[in-house]
C-alpha cells in the first residue's frame, strides 16, 4: 500500500520536475483548507492576516480575498506603507512600535497611508519621536493602537509567563496611557491589541515531553482566565478616552480561545496558512502542512547517509532543536546531531538515505512560517501535480524589512 507521504512526495516531484533545488513551494489545496479552518475557528470574528508569517503578496491577497479575512498585521512600518501602496490592503496594523523616521515622514505626507495604517504604541516616548519627525500641525491625525502586555504574572508578579513586550500591563496603566494619547494633538487612538504568546505561540503537546506538556497546559489555562478579566477591564478603561474601532488578540495557536473572549473584536493568524513544524506540537488544532522546500542530494558519504546541498534554514527564537528544519520526504530521514542543518551542506541519516541517489530531492518543512521566504526569491504554487504559478517573495521583490 502506498502511504500518504509517498503520494505527497510523488505529487510534489511531478509538479516540480523542471526545477533545480533549492526552491520553495506552497500547496494551494492545503493553504486554502487552512484559511477556511482559521475562519471557522474564529467563529464569526474577522481574521487579520499576519504578514510576517506569509511574506508573499500574492498569498496575502489570496487569503484576504476569502470571506472572514480582513486587514493585515504588518511587522514594520515600511512594509505597511508598501502593502497599502501596492493595493494589498487598506487596513494595515503595524504589530510593533517603529523608530523609522523615513517611513514616519512618508506616512504623514500621504493622506492615503495615514488613513490606512495604524501604528503600535505603548510609551509616550514613541509619540515624542513621531512629533519630532512630523509635528502635529503639519500632518493628518495618525492612527494608533495601544499594545496591552498579555503575559501572565502570578504570585504577585514574581513569576513572568510569556514574552517581554509592552510596559502597559494593567487596566489602570492602559487607561492612563489612553488619557495621555487623548491629550496630545495629531493622534487618534483607534485600537487595542494584546498578543497572548504563551498561549498562541507555545505548543501544548511537545513530542516526547508529556510532563512539560501538562505544565504548559496548566499555565495556559491560568493565563487565559487572568487575561479574560484584565483585557476586559483594560478595554473599558481605554474606551473612557477613545472610540476604539477594534480590539485585536491571539494568533494561530489561540484563534478559537481568543475569539471566545467577548472583549476581542478580531483575531490575527498567519502561520496557520503554511503549517510549519512548530504547530505540530498543538493539541487543539494542527494546520495541514502547506509550505515545503527542496534540496538536492549531492553526495553519499557512507551507508545510511545522504548529504544535501544547503538546508540550514534556521528559525528565530531560542537556540533549540525545535528551530531546525525537518526533513519530511522521503520519510525516515533525520538530521545528525553533531552537524545539524548546515549553511552549505546538511548530512541526513536514516533508513531512507540508502534509497537516495545523487540528484534526488529531499523535502523539508521549516520550523516557522514566513521566515522560509527570506531564503528564496520566489515561491512555486502547486495545485495537484502541477505548478500553476510562480510568485515573488518579499525578498524577490527587493524588500528585506527585517
Amino acid at each position: 500500500m502506498v502511504s500518504d507521504s509517498d503520494k505527497l512526495r510523488d505529487r510534489l516531484e511531478r509538479a516540480t520536475a523542471h526545477l533545480d533545488p533549492p526552491f520553495a513551494v506552497v500547496d494551494l489545496a492545503a493553504f486554502d483548507a487552512n484559511a477556511r479552518a482559521l475562519v471557522d475557528r474564529a467563529a464569526g470574528k474577522p481574521v487579520r492576516a499576519a504578514s510576517k508569517s506569509v511574506r508573499v503578496r500574492d498569498l496575502l491577497t489570496r487569503a484576504l480575498d476569502r470571506p472572514g479575512w480582513h486587514g493585515v498585521m504588518a511587522f514594520t512600518l515600511p512594509e505597511a506603507n508598501w502593502l497599502v501602496r501596492t493595493g494589498v490592503s487598506s487596513d494595515v496594523l503595524v504589530a510593533y512600535p517603529t523608530a523609522d523616521r523615513g517611513a514616519l515622514a512618508a506616512l504623514a505626507a500621504e493622506p492615503a497611508l495615514a488613513d490606512a495604517v495604524t501604528l503600535m504604541v505603548d510609551d509616550p516616548a514613541q509619540l515624542d519621536l513621531i512629533d519630532q519627525v512630523c509635528p502635529p500641525g503639519r500632518r493628518p491625525p495618525l492612527r494608533l493602537c495601544v499594545d496591552l502586555d498579555a503575559s501572565w504574572r502570578p504570585l504577585r508578579g514574581r513569576v513572568h509567563v510569556g514574552v517581554r513586550r509592552s510596559p502597559v500591563h494593567s487596566a489602570r496603566a492602559a487607561g492612563a496611557f489612553a488619557a495621555a494619547v487623548a491629550a496630545r494633538p495629531g493622534f487618534r487612538l483607534v485600537g487595542l491589541m494584546s498578543y497572548e504568546a504563551q498561549i498562541a505561540g507555545l505548543g501544548d503537546a511537545p513530542p516526547g515531553q508529556a510532563l512539560l506538556g501538562t505544565a504548559i497546559r496548566v499555565a495556559q489555562r491560568g493565563s487565559y482566565r487572568e487575561l479574560l478579566a484584565r483585557r476586559a477591564a483594560a478595554v473599558a478603561a481605554v474606551r473612557e478616552h477613545a472610540d476604539l474601532e477594534f480590539v485585536n488578540g491571539g494568533g494561530t495557536g489561540s484563534v478559537a480561545a481568543t475569539s471566545a473572549d467577548p472583549a476581542v473584536t478580531e483575531v490575527t493568524a498567519g502561520s496557520g496558512l503554511y503549517g510549519p513544524t512548530l504547530f505540530d506540537a498543538y493539541r487543539a488544532w494542527r494546520p495541514t502542512p502547506a509550505a515545503y522546500f527542496a534540496c538536492a542530494v549531492v553526495r553519499r558519504p557512507g551507508p545510511g547517509l545522504a548529504t544535501v546541498l544547503g538546508g540550514g534554514w534556521i528559525a528565530s527564537g531560542p537556540a533549540a532543536d525545535s528551530r531546525l528544519p525537518r526533513p519530511c520526504l522521503p520519510a525516515g530521514l533525520k538530521l545528525i546531531g553533531a552537524e545539524g542543518a548546515g549553511e552549505v551542506q546538511t548530512p541526513l541519516a536514516g533508513r531512507a538515505a540508502d534509497t537516495l541517489r545523487v540528484g534526488d530531492r529531499v523535502w523539508f518543512r521549516h520550523a516557522k512560517a514566513g521566515e522560509l521566504c527570506e531564503h528564496v526569491n520566489e515561491v512555486h504554487l502547486v495545485d495537484g501535480d502541477a505548478v500553476v504559478a510562480t510568485v515573488p517573495t518579499y525578498r524577490g521583490e527587493g524588500h528585506a524589512f527585517l
